[in-house]
């Protein structure tokens, strides 16, 4: 056990551990080759639907409260799910918000950027900026812009880069994760086989990755990339992977062989989703009632549901999907799903 909560503050922002869910129509489905679970991250906490930055933000919120902060700062698209779980972690701890929000997305819906995530984060009273320039997991001048003028106008602003990943602590809380998989585990009786997580700026998986590192199972940590600039994203997973494990002092080295990341489902662009993720999607809701969206967990859920048609996992693999939650933004692709 990694016991992180002994060695770094953590704000508390989830109802608890997340709930594991059987997926057993989903199972039956593809023949019962393997036994399908699903780890409803979409499910943890109340803040404006939740999801898988809130685990991260639990680590980064006691720093921005250390150095006195007063608002939040952060980057994404304009449908980002990442902008919306701080602007409502921003509300509910206090602070002010300022979301730089880009096109990363070639998707012309007529209400694209009236709905969904940034209808919620204006609700929750964040300040919006749109931004026209295209998608990049990096480091964007815009989102520095808007620390300086923060700056400029006397605050104090926290930098939250996209996806709260590329930063210091974006690697703790799914590092935690994995203890946190790993005593609900003890409960269920047996250990999962493989862990499958969509990856895009890296923090989620490379979490994962030092966390299951714990226990020999880095390697089945299973990366099903959306960014469709996989050499990108596959580079910032192993850098943050290697700078989380040294920062928790894991005592073993992360290497390159540890990212396992599948780059057969990002296509066409990102957040586009291809016939393929929206036969995904209507699969598993009319299965399971489980809803993903078009942008993340459509995809990965289609890359899952095709590993285990060509027979990839074993048969009897026990395999846990992590569903990071994202679904607000399936209203920003209302035309796509009109019928259904």
């Amino acid at each position: 056990m990694l016991n992180l909560d002994d060695k770094f503050d953590r704000y508390p922002l989830m109802f608890g551990p997340t709930p594991i869910e059987r997926l057993a129509r989903l199972s039956k489905h593809l023949g019962d080759r393997v036994d399908i679970y699903a780890k409803r991250e979409d499910c943890n906490s109340g803040l404006a639907f939740g999801g898988n930055k809130i685990r991260k933000l639990e680590y980064l919120v006691p720093d921005a409260i250390a150095k006195k902060c007063d608002t939040l700062v952060t980057i994404g698209g304009v449908q980002s799910n990442h902008t919306r779980q701080v602007a409502a972690t921003a509300a509910k701890i206090g602070m002010k918000c300022r979301l730089v929000q880009e096109a990363w997305v070639p998707f012309n819906d007529a209400v694209y950027d009236r709905v969904g995530n940034i209808l919620l984060s204006r609700v929750m009273g964040a300040e919006v900026e749109l931004v026209d320039a295209g998608f990049d997991i990096g480091i964007r001048e815009s989102w520095e812009r808007a620390l300086e003028d923060i700056k400029l106008k006397g605050g104090t602003p926290y930098p939250i880069p996209a996806g709260a990943s590329d930063h210091p602590l974006g690697g703790l809380g799914y590092a935690g994760f994995a203890d946190e998989v790993r005593a609900q585990e003890v409960q269920l009786g047996f250990q999962f086989d493989y862990i499958i997580v969509c990856s895009v700026t890296g923090s989620t998986q490379a979490g994962m990755v030092v966390g299951f590192a714990a226990d020999g199972r880095s390697r089945r940590v299973i990366g099903i990339d959306a960014s469709f600039t996989p050499d990108q994203t596959r580079a910032q997973i192993l850098r943050i992977a290697r700078n989380t494990a040294e920062t928790i002092a894991l005592g073993s080295s992360i290497d390159e062989e540890d990212v396992v990341l599948n780059t057969h489902y990002g296509y066409p662009a990102y957040g586009v989703p291809s016939e393929e993720t929206n036969e995904a999607i209507r699969l598993c809701a009319r299965l399971e009632g489980l809803m993903t969206d078009p942008v993340y967990e459509g995809k990965s859920m289609q890359g899952l549901i095709d590993l285990v048609e060509k027979d990839f996992f074993p048969q009897g693999s026990k395999i846990l999907y992590a569903h990071l939650g994202g679904v607000p933004a399936i209203n920003a692709y209302s035309y796509l799903y009109r019928n259904g």
